[in-house]
């Protein structure tokens, strides 16, 4: 007789942190495995080789999630950012189409490595999803008998945000609110691992926290003031302090008024401000590219009920 399995397939995901159960909306998850390092020694006159596992390196885990839901991850985040590093500890339940349990990750002492917001766009359509990579000292992985549930939620929130729902406010600055495009950033928290005594898997440490630069678009019809501070700040070299602005993106409901969640931006300076590229005979609108170095991001999560 034969006996068949059924195939485990990709379904659900439930995320749990510190022993309470996120309602944030997981769209895919991937890493966390661990491997070994190999140790190649040679023995002997003969060149005799012996191949034995040393340490255990463990992968981050990848993990692309909409807010409805998040407020848990978001304050993560925050406290990330803020350098208020807490390792957290969890797991992370696979399931399939049923809401059944198939597969689990748990996850110890985890720090954030780094954070990537998705592009936004004035003319996109889709759902927007934020992606988070998490880094545990330690994983533990286990099949689990299909008698375990998880729930598969979606909140309205995460149906309301797309990438075409965004402001962008520069200080000084009341135009930069007209801009189309933000592409893509990733916010990078920097680890250290150290091994110490017989222990196998490292300790990880937090290092310095790096604030990626700003890229966007904008019609040039608003684009006046943008490359006047072009001129003042890059041209020119203007050094006072006045020559660094604040800013925020706040990304914003269907009807572009209410606000999801935003992020502050400070100590912001424009490294350039060109035209885009313009063909003969087109009716394209006319845009200026814009790059903004940013000295420090904080998370602001008032609109989603966090703290601080």
């Amino acid at each position: 007789m034969t006996v068949q399995k059924r195939s485990y397939t990709s379904g659900h995901f439930e995320l749990m942190i510190d022993g309470h159960r996120s309602t944030a909306y997981l769209k895919s998850v991937d890493g966390g495995a661990t491997k070994g390092s190999l140790v190649d020694e040679p023995i002997g006159p003969d060149n005799q080789r012996i191949k034995h596992m040393s340490t255990i390196d463990v992968e981050p885990f990848s993990i692309d999630f909409g807010i409805a839901g998040a407020k848990d991850i978001l304050k993560w985040i925050q406290n990330s950012w803020r350098k208020n590093f807490a390792r957290r500890t969890g797991q992370i339940t696979h399931a399939n189409f049923d809401l059944k349990a198939t597969f689990r990750s748990e996850f110890y002492d985890a720090l954030i490595t780094e954070t990537t917001f998705p592009a936004l766009d004035g003319s996109a359509k889709e759902a927007a999803y934020m992606k988070i990579k998490v880094l545990a000292e330690r994983t533990v992985e286990s099949l689990l008998p299909a008698t375990q549930s998880v729930e598969g939620t979606l909140g309205s929130k995460q149906k309301m945000w797309t990438p075409s729902s965004f402001r962008f406010n520069i200080d000084g600055i009341d135009d930069a609110r007209f801009a189309n495009k933000i592409e893509s950033f990733t916010i990078k928290q920097g680890v250290k691992k150290f091994y110490t005594g017989q222990g196998r898997h490292a300790q990880i440490e937090p290092t310095k926290v790096d604030f990626p630069n700003i890229t966007g678009t904008i019609a040039m019809q608003y684009a006046d003031k943008f490359l006047q501070w072009h001129r003042d700040y890059v041209q020119n070299g203007q050094r006072d302090t006045k020559a660094q602005k604040t800013g925020s993106i706040e990304f914003l409901g269907p009807d572009k008024k209410q606000i999801l969640f935003a992020i502050n931006l400070y100590e912001m300076g424009l490294i350039s401000a060109a035209v885009g590229q313009s063909t003969a005979n087109s009716d394209q609108i006319k845009r200026v590219k814009f790059e903004l170095y940013v000295g420090r991001m904080d998370l602001d999560g008032s609109y989603v009920g966090m703290e601080g």
